[in-house]
């Protein structure tokens, strides 16, 4: 079962010279997040995001759906 309190946003990740990294959305006005691997910048997305959309108010987001896509990253 799906939770409905759930929400898909697109986030933008790029690699800093610095060799941190940095998350972006177009989704979430405001969102910034920086950090040492990618799943650490994901996370901090996450909780970034979830204060934002509660500051915010009711702002709309597309809802998760029994499928949706999802980038599996892999290290070769």
């Amino acid at each position: 079962m799906l939770n409905v309190n759930e929400h898909i946003v697109r986030i933008h990740i790029e690699k800093l010279p610095e060799g941190v990294y940095l998350a972006t959305s177009e989704d979430v006005q405001g969102l910034v997040a920086q950090g040492r691997t990618i799943a650490e910048t994901v996370e901090i997305a996450r909780d970034v995001a979830r204060k934002l959309l509660e500051a915010q108010g009711d702002v709309r987001l597309p809802a998760i759906s029994e499928s949706f896509d999802y980038p599996l990253i892999v290290a070769g």
